[in-house]
């Protein structure tokens, strides 16, 4: 789809296409909504990247708990045979499991019960070009699944580097439909996983830091046709905001920001790409997401509080107009790319009274607590008492007061900014445990000096006017470069931290928690690790092949717990080592901050299951030794 067809489609589609999707809704995507809610019960799936539409990455099994984790060991092993990062995980459904991998994107369809055996695969080809306007390195978040109805069959939808969505049949694997929804000539690339909701496959965008305008499209999942597109940035009309959009709170904003804000038609080229992570509300029939940063870095190019990049949004499933959209770091100078996971809870606040929570890490290190029918700020909390570019969040206007001590401006190299451009927190897939009422965070520890410079937009060039150096925060070792990262347990009512512990690196790929008392992550230097959900305690480690910046994820299958993660290191934080890159300034920072990662892992690109005590698909010699054994006793009785 090219730039001109993109824009055609805006300005002709909004009320017609949103009319359109309001009249296409049947009872057919009730039942593939509420089909899905019911698979996502059973712990026999993983059918979403987030576990669940509330994106709480927690699992009610407990067969592996605190007691009996140190008997975890390698069921079976998988090789993608592609390197780069494995980020995201596998989706399992029923006896299926599915695997996804980097550029060029193959997928995997393999029976759990004989693992050993691909049941089919797509190998897409795309053009190799899309690497080059990848921002940091051709990572891919995973794939959705859509259960099927009386129309159109189960299938596996992914998105691929060069901008493509592709729907796949979960059966066979032979594509059903693949649309354009984006232009790699101009830098518009596709890293995320798509999102299901009725019958809709909701997909973001990338390539802020190539001037890309960001949005949102949702397609028709029995055709691929698309249902609906909103930007970021422009007029309201492209934007899509409901008649009531922000009515609980006008303090954030209303009408015609997306214009006013910006200076002349930089809005154009003004970032805002979604490339994180959806959440999504059943009851309410509202998904949420964060936009990212305005481009280009260098804040005196685009003078404005530049709405609405940096956005918690929450929009109608069917329609996609905004309810509400609170805006994080107006204005920011940074790179504070709001993208971050969204996760949903129902909690008593501080007064007592019952709520629907949407809680978000961003990356501009505060936490974020909304109540998501309404968006109205319930708590802002700093990540890390380190962080100090602000000073606090006024929970009355929503502003942040900031400490212009670590504001940045043209000839002026600012230092010591926490956090760094890679965020106290980035992509990773969090936790939240309903029962101990806390959030486990993977986080960044880095902090940066940051020297911005002018250049001009060039359709499909790098367009971020910064240069970029990071290094492990204040609680780390900067001489040595490690201490980079930490796991912590947080509370969003109290504010509170039940338990911090500090990391070699970065925990780029995020938390899963369990009803078995256990908070798994895998680290970038390449464990697996279990921690006491209560006090942070380890209780269990294992060294992958690789560095992991996928999420852990679990499932059950013929009695069995697994636990499985995606290895293979790469990423923003690895580009140095993925690309054999030495200035400590490259890889827009990231160079410096894990100059000491290749010392540790190396690349690599695979999926390990782990059980207790290894048990799994391939046990028959250990069947048949017991049998002996068995056999034995009963001889010498």
């Amino acid at each position: 789809m090219r730039e001109k067809k993109l824009s055609r489609l805006t300005k002709t589609g909004s009320a017609a296409l949103v009319s359109s999707v309001i009249g296409m809704m049947t009872v057919g995507a009730a039942f593939a909504n509420d089909k899905l809610v019911e698979l996502q019960k059973d712990e026999a799936n993983w059918v979403m990247q987030g576990k669940n539409y509330s994106a709480d990455h927690y699992s009610t099994s407990k067969q592996i708990n605190k007691k009996n984790v140190s008997k975890l060991s390698p069921s079976w092993t998988f090789s993608t045979g592609v390197l780069n990062g494995h980020e995201g995980a596998p989706l399992v459904v029923g006896d299926m499991m599915y695997i996804h991998s980097p550029f060029p994107n193959n997928t995997f369809a393999i029976n759990l019960n004989d693992p050993g055996t691909i049941v089919w695969e797509h190998k897409p080809k795309q053009d190799p070009a899309a690497r080059a306007v990848a921002c940091c390195d051709v990572v891919n978040r995973g794939l959705a699944y859509w259960p099927g109805d009386d129309k159109t069959p189960a299938m596996i939808v992914k998105s691929q580097l060069d901008g493509h969505v592709v729907a796949l049949n979960a059966e066979t694997g032979e594509l059903h439909w693949q649309v354009e929804n984006g232009d790699i000539s101009v830098g518009q690339t596709q890293t995320q996983a798509p999102f299901v909701v009725k019958d809709l496959v909701i997909q973001g965008s990338s390539g802020a830091e190539l001037g890309v305008r960001g949005y949102v499209t949702a397609f028709d999942i029995h055709t691929g046709e698309m249902a609906w597109r909103w930007y970021a940035t422009g007029p309201d009309s492209e934007i899509g905001l409901a008649k009531d959009f922000n009515s609980a709170n006008p303090h954030y904003g209303q009408k015609d920001l997306g214009l006013k804000t910006w200076e002349d038609e930089a809005w154009k080229i003004g970032g805002g790409t979604n490339w994180g992570w959806y959440a999504y509300d059943p009851d309410l029939e509202m998904f949420y997401y964060g936009s990212g940063n305005p481009a280009p870095w260098n804040e005196t190019m685009r003078p404005g509080d530049n709405k609405w990049t940096m956005t918690i949004w929450g929009r109608d499933a069917d329609t996609g107009l905004a309810k509400f959209g609170y805006q994080k770091t107006p204005h920011d100078e940074w790179d504070y790319a709001g993208v971050n996971v969204m996760m949903l809870s129902e909690q008593k606040d501080k007064s007592g009274k019952m709520r629907k929570l949407l809680t978000h890490p961003d990356r501009n290190g505060i936490i974020y607590t909304l109540d998501r029918e309404t968006g109205d700020l319930v708590s802002a909390d700093k990540m890390d008492d380190t962080a100090n570019w602000v000073k606090k969040v006024d929970l009355e206007t929503g502003l942040p007061i900031r400490d212009p001590e670590f504001s940045t401006r043209m000839g002026h190299r600012s230092r010591d900014i926490c956090p760094s451009a890679m965020g106290f927190h980035n992509q990773g897939m969090d936790s939240y445990d309903p029962e101990r009422q806390n959030f486990y965070l993977g986080i960044n520890h880095l902090c940066m000096d940051w020297e911005p410079f002018m250049l001009p937009y060039r359709a499909g060039q790098f367009f971020v006017g910064a240069n970029v150096w990071s290094y492990p925060g204040p609680k780390g070792d900067r001489q040595r470069g490690i201490g980079s990262g930490q796991v912590k347990a947080y509370n969003a009512i109290t504010g509170e931290f039940a338990w911090e512990k500090m990391e070699k690196f970065s925990i780029w790929g995020g938390t899963m928690a369990t009803a078995g008392g256990l908070v798994f992550y895998g680290t970038l230097d390449g464990f697996i690790k279990a921690r006491d959900a209560d006090n942070g305690d380890l209780l269990w480690k294992f060294k992958l092949p690789s560095g992991a910046i996928g999420h852990p994820m679990t499932y059950t299958h013929d009695g069995i717990q697994y636990v499985a993660i995606n290895y293979g290191v790469g990423g923003w934080p690895a580009v140095g080592l993925v690309f054999d890159l030495n200035d400590p300034s490259a890889g827009l920072g990231a160079v410096g901050a894990f100059k000491e990662l290749a010392r540790n892992t190396q690349m690599g690109g695979g999926l390990m299951v782990f059980a207790l005590d290894g048990k799994g698909p391939y046990d028959d010699l250990r069947d048949r030794k017991s049998t002996r054994l068995n056999s034995s006793h009963i001889l010498n009785l």
